[in-house]
């Protein structure tokens, strides 16, 4: 028996099409990051070889330390992993939609617009569809966290714009550095409402209320 009735939107004996059914500009934004690696390292390359073939070997000194400095230091690394974990968690959150009722009749599933580290984890920010609302996400944050390998799963419903929602993935303790500025703080963090009953607020509001301010 389903834990939610949301967990079951269409009829049993329905044959829904094949999930996944989106544009090309989508599924190429769905795989920004990796393509922009790919830009990365195809312009390295060539400015490796080009200097090599030249004997001008400044250039390619002044790249690789570029990068390999940033990785020798802690908050380099840390950074290089927080993002990383945004890359694997975002890729899980659309096989989550996948896997789920959390597409559309047409196989098309909610956009993540953006995520960022946090001191706990991830958090996105996600265009749901037509069809889908937060709360249906909110019936999955079980299926969320294990799909991400995670504690748990937060949703955060916008106050105004129903269509907008956010996802707290909450995978550690809270931890200092390779954090981004939060998606409460980008678009208003009075703006989003916890779709539990114990949280009515994000915990970062929370805690700036609870402690004082400095300066």
């Amino acid at each position: 028996m389903s834990r939610n009735p949301r967990n079951q939107i269409y009829p049993a004996n329905e044959d829904l099409p094949t999930p996944g059914g989106s544009g090309l500009l989508v599924r190429l934004w769905r795989i920004r990051t990796e393509l922009l690696l790919a830009a990365g390292l195809g312009l390295f390359t060539l400015t490796l070889l080009g200097a090599t073939q030249e004997g001008r070997w400044l250039p390619f000194v002044l790249l690789t330390s570029a990068i390999s400095v940033p990785a020798a230091t802690r908050t380099g690394r840390n950074w290089v992993v927080a993002h990383f974990w945004c890359v694997v968690s975002r890729h899980r959150l659309q096989r989550v939609c996948l896997e789920t009722t959390m597409h559309t009749r047409a196989g098309r599933i909610p956009l993540v617009l953006w995520i960022t580290p946090t001191a706990t984890g991830e958090k996105a920010l996600i265009l749901s569809r037509a069809g889908i609302c937060a709360e249906e996400f909110e019936a999955y944050s079980e299926e969320i966290a294990a799909a991400c390998w995670a504690r748990s799963a937060c949703v955060y419903r916008h106050r105004k714009r129903a269509q907008f929602l956010i996802v707290e993935i909450v995978r550690r303790d809270e931890t200092p550095g390779a954090t981004s500025p939060g998606l409460d703080r980008l678009y208003g963090r009075r703006a989003w409402m916890s779709l539990r009953p114990d949280l009515e607020e994000p915990p970062d509001l929370r805690a700036e209320r609870v402690l004082p301010r400095v300066g």
